[in-house]
C-alpha cells in the first residue's frame, strides 16, 4: 500500500505541485482559524474550562442575539423571494431574441462587477435622511417629512434587502437564464400542439424544468445571504444586527472574543448546513 501511494505521488506530482499552495493557504487562512474559533466557542471565559457551553449559553440569553438571527433569517427569506421574482422576470426577457439583448444582458450584470463595500455605501446616498429616495417620495407628494431608514425596524430591514438585492440579483439570473436555455425548444413545440396558453407553458412546462435551477439558486444564495456582512454593517450599524454584523461587534466593539467566536461558529455551522443540503441534491440528481 505505501509503495502504491509513493507511486500515485511520484504519477502526479505535476497535480499535487500544482494545487500544494492553494490547500497551504486554506489550511492556514481558513481551517486553522476556523478551528481555533471553535476551540474559543466551548471554552469557558473566566475559568478557561475545555469544553464549555458557557459561551452559548450567554449567547442565547443574550437578546441582541435574538434579533440579529431575526434579522438574518427576515433578509434571507425576503431576499431570497424577491431575487426569485426579480430573476426570474429578467431571465425570461433576456430569453427571448430582441435587438441590443447582449447590450441589455451586460447592463444587467454589472452590479456582479461592483465590490460589495462599495455597493453598500452606493446606497448611504439612497437611504440616507437627506438621500435620493426621500427626495424623490418629497417631490411626489407621499412624505412630508424625511423616513429614518435607518432607524430599525421593517423599513431597515428592506433597505438592506433590496441594496442586497441589486448587487446579487444578476447571479441568481445568470442561473436562471442557463436553465431556460437548456430546454429543448421541442418542449414547447409540443405545447402549442397541444394549445397550451403561455400562461399555462409557463407554469407547467417551464417551471417543472427550471426545478433544479431553482433549487441551486435558492441554496446558493441562502448560504451566501447567512454570511451577509458588508451591507447591513454600512447601511445600518448596530441599529439591525445579523449574526455577522454581532459577531464583530462583539470582538471590536464589546471585547467579547468568546461570545464572538460562539456567534461566528453558529453562523458557521448554519453555512454548512446549507452546503451538506445542496451536496446532497446535487448527488441525488445525479445518481
Amino acid at each position: 500500500m505505501v509503495r502504491r501511494f509513493l507511486q500515485s505521488l511520484i504519477r502526479y506530482r505535476w497535480e499535487i505541485g500544482m494545487t500544494l499552495p492553494l490547500l497551504c493557504y486554506l489550511f492556514a487562512f481558513t481551517l486553522v482559524p476556523l478551528l481555533a474559533s471553535l476551540k474559543m466557542s466551548i471554552t469557558a471565559p473566566e475559568q478557561g474550562g475545555f469544553p464549555s457551553g458557557q459561551n452559548f449559553r450567554y449567547l442565547l440569553s443574550h437578546g441582541q442575539f435574538d434579533d440579529a438571527l431575526f434579522n438574518t433569517i427576515a433578509i434571507t427569506l425576503l431576499g431570497l423571494c424577491l431575487q426569485l421574482v426579480v430573476g426570474m422576470i429578467l431571465a425570461l426577457m433576456m430569453h427571448r431574441t430582441f435587438w441590443g439583448r447582449g447590450l441589455i444582458r451586460t447592463i444587467v450584470l454589472i452590479p456582479m462587477g461592483v465590490p460589495t463595500i462599495v455597493s453598500g455605501v452606493i446606497f448611504t446616498y439612497v437611504f440616507d435622511i437627506g438621500g435620493y429616495l426621500n427626495e424623490l417620495l418629497f417631490r411626489l407628494g407621499e412624505i412630508s417629512h424625511p423616513i429614518d431608514w435607518q432607524a430599525g425596524g421593517l423599513r431597515t430591514i428592506l433597505s438592506v434587502v433590496f441594496a442586497d438585492m441589486w448587487k446579487v440579483t444578476p447571479l441568481v439570473t445568470l442561473i436562471l437564464l442557463a436553465g431556460l436555455e437548456s430546454i429543448p425548444e421541442e418542449v414547447y413545440e409540443a405545447g402549442a400542439v397541444d394549445g397550451v396558453t403561455p400562461l399555462s407553458r409557463f407554469f407547467f412546462l417551464t417551471l417543472p424544468l427550471l426545478k433544479p435551477s431553482i433549487t441551486m439558486a435558492v441554496i446558493l444564495r441562502a448560504i451566501d445571504a447567512f454570511r451577509i456582512f458588508e451591507i447591513p454593517l454600512i447601511l445600518t450599524g448596530k441599529t439591525t444586527p445579523v449574526l455577522a454584523t454581532f459577531a464583530y461587534f462583539e470582538y471590536y466593539e464589546y471585547n467579547n472574543p468568546y461570545t464572538s467566536a460562539a456567534a461566528a461558529t453558529l453562523l458557521t455551522a448554519i453555512i454548512l448546513g446549507f452546503i451538506l443540503l445542496y451536496l446532497f441534491l446535487v448527488e441525488r440528481k445525479e445518481s
